[in-house]
């Protein structure tokens, strides 16, 4: 692993250069730069996520809709905002830290994660229909201290990207500014409803840099407030305008469903949402988590395949909107289908649970009880490090929701207790609710993936993608040792 010294070094010398990049991108000439900008994410993740290496050059070249969004970016995002995230969120958590967690996940043989969610609070100012938070309470608070610890935890293992879920989290505002400041080498990302958003939060926000926002939105103000309760939309669009007007960086977080999803994906939503500064929009498949919820609002298999169609339209390297729109259940082969349990990502709840994912809430382990590193290891992740991939059309990703037989046969090997502290519910029960679901979508994921792949396996275009964690750990390492001999 590269030493502190050289690490220190070769940040500092990224740093350097996208100063000089922001510069020059925010000048007249900026066009004739473009290359060094793609140069420097190249080389952030060639030997970690070289498809996405790949994606830039491809989208990013004079005139293109991604220029625009890029300058759009230089003109309107406060700069320390700017380079603190591609500083933190490129270079520290895709590029570094990626590589890190690859070579610890191989030498303690557990998954580790590059992202982490957590619940600084169950606490919510709002009580929206279908939200996995929404019967939580003010009952459970994660600490400074508990959240200090697990960032620091995390970081040593690699992991420099986090984002922070609930409950609402900005109920706890002081302590994330505090936490932010301190973790200064890691990018933030707040789940938010958006309404605590104010004048002196924007400008603490500006002062640490490293802090964007995933604002729910679920569509216009009918349907929107229809769910997250009257006036909330009217918040949500003072609260773009006030952190436009800030230089922040935000985009949205969207729960489609049969009633909303073509109001969410239309030219309108994203125009509105481009107007007011927004740069991406996350979209999550409602998920029937929790004793007592029910399915009537799930998008059929026709309504799936149009989010498929639509997504892809809307952030193609041609045509479509500059803003990164991005599936959370679709767009799983660019991710290599579940990214729960450790392997990508994980979750802390706000009473210390480690889940695998924030909608499967099963755990082994609680960070009160244990350290981060022993959290990772616990049956239920080594039962999802184990199992994984759960199929090889990656259009059917999940272990609950697309595979539903294999979720209780991991929850059972480990011997998991439920850790939804709401409405707990034996998770034999939660994919029977789920089977229907599966089997109807299963026709459809086979024809839009034998479409794209023939073998019906993923093919990635490079070496590296196609390799399991410990040999890609073995290069990385390699590399790593390389350019530390040359370094010094």
């Amino acid at each position: 692993m590269q030493s502190k010294i050289a690490h220190a070094a070769e940040r500092k010398a990224f740093s350097i250069a996208l100063d000089q990049i922001i510069n020059a991108a925010s000048g007249k000439d900026r066009e004739k730069n473009l290359d060094r900008l793609v140069d420097m994410g190249s080389k952030l993740l060639k030997d970690t996520a070289p498809g996405a290496a790949r994606g830039l050059r491809a989208g990013l070249y004079p005139g293109s809709k991604w220029e625009e969004f890029l300058f759009g970016l230089m003109d309107e995002v406060d700069h320390n905002i700017i380079k603190t995230a591609v500083l933190n969120g490129g270079y520290e958590a895709a590029f570094r830290g990626l590589r890190t967690c690859t070579e610890n996940a191989e030498k303690y043989q557990c998954n580790v994660p590059w992202i982490i969610l957590f619940d600084p609070t169950s606490a919510c100012n709002k009580h929206c229909i279908g939200c996995w938070a929404a019967e939580y309470g003010n009952k459970y608070n994660l600490s400074f201290d508990d959240m200090d610890s697990l960032v620091t935890q995390a970081e040593a293992l690699g992991t420099h990207m986090f984002m922070l879920t609930g409950g609402e989290p900005l109920c706890r505002k002081k302590d994330i500014i505090k936490l932010c400041e301190k973790h200064n080498t890691s990018m933030f990302n707040i789940f938010t409803n958006a309404s605590l958003i104010d004048q002196a939060f924007c400008d603490e926000v500006k002062r640490v840099g490293n802090i964007a926002f995933s604002v729910s939105l679920e569509g216009f103000e009918q349907s929107n407030d229809g769910r997250r309760g009257d006036g909330s939309f009217g918040e949500v669009m003072a609260a773009f305008d006030l952190m436009k007007a800030n230089g922040l960086l935000y985009g949205t977080s969207t729960a489609y469903t049969k009633n909303n999803y073509k109001d969410v994906t239309s030219d309108e939503f994203y125009d509105l949402l481009i107007e007011k500064g927004c740069r991406y929009a996350w979209y999550f498949h409602l998920m029937p988590v929790g004793a007592g919820a029910g399915t009537d609002l799930m998008v059929s298999p026709e309504e799936r395949e149009y989010m498929f169609h639509r997504i892809r339209e809307v952030r193609g390297i041609t045509g479509g909107k500059p803003i990164f729109a991005m599936d959370f259940q679709n767009d799983g082969e660019y991710v290599g289908g579940c990214i729960a349990g450790g392997r990508v990502y994980c979750h802390v709840n706000a009473a210390g649970d480690v889940e695998p994912c924030v909608f499967i809430h099963y755990s082994n382990a609680n960070i009160h009880d244990k350290t981060w590193l022993e959290c990772l290891q616990q049956p239920i992740f080594q039962s999802y490090r184990s199992h994984y991939p759960f199929n090889d059309n990656l259009l059917q990703p999940c272990p609950m929701l697309e595979n539903p037989e294999i979720l209780p046969e991991m929850v059972h090997e480990a011997d998991a207790p439920c850790t939804d502290y709401a409405a707990p519910e034996s998770v034999d029960d939660l994919c029977a609710r789920t089977t229907p679901y599966a089997q109807s979508w299963q026709a459809t994921a086979e024809e839009l993936w034998l479409e794209e792949h023939p073998t019906g396996k993923k093919i990635y275009a490079d070496e590296l993608s196609n390799m399991n964690v410990d040999d890609k750990a073995k290069i990385i390492a390699a590399e790593d040792e390389k350019t530390q001999a040359v370094t010094e």
